[in-house]
């Protein structure tokens, strides 16, 4: 099958490496990455003072916008379906204890 075929595009070997892959971030190496060109000043200042009024990356920020413009589903990765669910365990409080004792021998 070509390139063409495999929906490659034009110009492009078949089995090159046409994805993505965010070193790290293996949960979004198969997200499709978008490159803006021409985005006015003006823009510019809006998006990153409302990424940073949510304490959100300027890519988060956009990728939510685009989301709900879209009315796609946003992916939340922020743990707060963890927030408030920890129970307090003794014996879990125990271990992490006796690993936090410094053994002086061995720091010598």
């Amino acid at each position: 099958m070509d390139a063409l075929a495999a929906g490659q595009g034009i110009g492009v070997k078949p089995g090159a490496c046409t994805l993505c892959y965010p070193a790290g971030m293996r949960k979004q190496a198969d997200a499709i990455q978008y490159t803006i060109r021409g985005v006015p000043p003006a823009v510019d200042r809006a998006l990153r003072r409302k990424a940073e009024g949510r304490k959100l990356s300027l890519n988060q920020l956009i990728v939510e916008e685009l989301a709900l413009a879209t009315g796609a589903d946003v992916v939340h990765a922020d743990f707060t379906d963890l927030v408030g669910k920890w129970t307090a365990d003794p014996g879990f409080d125990d271990v992490i204890a006796s690993q936090r004792k410094i053994d002086r021998k061995k720091w010598r």
